[in-house]
């Protein structure tokens, strides 16, 4: 990815000045002090009697109202032990790694081979699973155990730096790693461990224990891992992962800005791997949910300020769509037995399954199409996960999904 212009840090400040009549305001605030004054001097004893109880219900307040959440804590302290999953010989590539902090510069004789003439300045960024605390967990209890797998460390970017002298010839090559500050991962790194109950695989009572549990204490089941993907629309970078709203990244630095809602309007999941429409610049993007609506494909302005368009296509089932085509006139929609069910782990079963008995198709659809403008071409089952490329040819859209075999 080409950084044509450096991202700024910096955010205005603003500061609300409020307006009244100051002479008025002047007067009545003088006025209350004369009769503090004159009452504190005949009981000294009562305004401090009075500031002390203020204190003490304010504290009172606060204890209160942090109570629960203190109750639901030390009950999962009490009732889950975490451990570290041990990380296999063939894993080791996978193995966590330190941040830099700030960007490390790489020799020359530390690079292999040479830099093509007319290799662009610019950066390439990477995202991938970078476990906190340094491994993977699981958890166990009364009620069994439950683990995170491979996807669910969080996400760390990886950037490298080309930048030429100002004479033009000589390359200066940096590096420099950085966790994606999500909400989430600043929680767990301001407890000194981890939070979040594994809740994706494991023991059916386990795993709904870890759902009512993550959601009581945190407001929701899972963390957002930020971990799958970069990618820029309308001069911003994000890092993204399907299981949460994407994080606005500053490329010089990758500091962390906000979660990205498209000013207010997408309040779902959003798919690791939008793709930006030929011709138009929009940006497509979609979101799978657990619960109904389970798939719901949006069209985001080609400047990023708006949502120009939002479907729910209606399905049945929370397949695992990971992938998204694009035409310049059609959106090209996975619907694979790949799924995400609940129910099933009610029943003893697992959350993820592949249900080789039951049905695939293919959807094409008008990018301001809706679920009764859908067309489905039922196929033979199968599991994928990316398209390679979507076509028209005139007006009917073509697609290569990359199948797992």
């Amino acid at each position: 990815m080409k950084a044509s212009a450096p991202f700024s840090t910096s955010q205005p400040l603003s500061c609300r000045t409020h307006g009244g009549r100051p002479s008025s305001m002047s007067m009545s605030a003088g006025a209350r002090t004369a009769t503090s004054v004159g009452t504190s001097s005949k009981r000294p004893w009562f305004g401090d009697l009075l500031g002390r109880l203020s204190s003490t219900m304010d504290g009172a307040s606060r204890a209160l109202k942090d109570a629960p959440q203190r109750f639901l804590d030390a009950l999962v302290d009490a009732t889950f032990r975490f451990t570290d999953q041990a990380l296999n010989s063939a894993e080791s590539n996978f193995a966590p790694v330190d941040e830099t902090g700030e960007a490390i510069e790489i020799h020359q004789s530390q690079i292999q081979g040479a830099i093509p003439d007319g290799f662009p300045e610019g950066v390439y960024i990477r995202n991938g699973s970078n476990p906190l605390f340094g491994a993977l967990h699981s958890t166990s209890s009364v009620l069994g155990q439950s683990r995170e797998i491979w996807v669910e460390g969080e996400g760390m970017l990886h950037a490298v730096y080309f930048t030429k002298s100002s004479a033009g010839h000589l390359w200066s090559v940096s590096y420099a790693s950085r966790y994606v500050q999500s909400e989430t991962l600043e929680l767990e790194t301001a407890r000194h461990k981890p939070c979040f109950l594994p809740a994706v695989e494991g023991d059916s009572a386990a795993i709904v224990a870890a759902y009512v549990f993550n959601y009581l204490r945190f407001g929701k089941v899972s963390k957002d891992i930020s971990n799958t993907n970069v990618f820029e629309h309308s001069g911003r970078v994000f890092a993204v992962a399907e299981n949460s709203l994407p994080y606005e990244i500053c490329v010089g630095s990758l500091d962390t800005r906000d979660a990205w809602d498209v000013g207010g309007e997408w309040d779902r999941p959003f798919t690791a791997h939008p793709k930006v429409a030929p011709g138009s610049g929009e940006l497509v993007i979609f979101g799978t949910d657990a619960k109904k609506p389970f798939l719901v494909v949006g069209v985001v302005s080609a400047d990023g300020t708006k949502l120009k368009h939002r479907a729910d296509l209606k399905l049945d089932r929370c397949t695992l769509c990971h992938d998204i085509g694009v035409t310049p006139k059609h959106n090209v929609i996975m619907d694979i037995p790949l799924t995400m069910d609940v129910g099933r782990i009610v029943k003893g079963g697992q959350l993820i399954q592949f249900e080789k008995e039951s049905y695939a198709r293919i959807g094409v659809m008008p990018r301001y199409g809706d679920a009764d403008s859908a067309v489905w071409f039922d196929v033979e089952p199968f599991c994928m996960f990316h398209l390679v490329n979507c076509f028209e040819e005139g007006d009917e859209p073509r697609t290569s999904p990359y199948p797992l075999r």
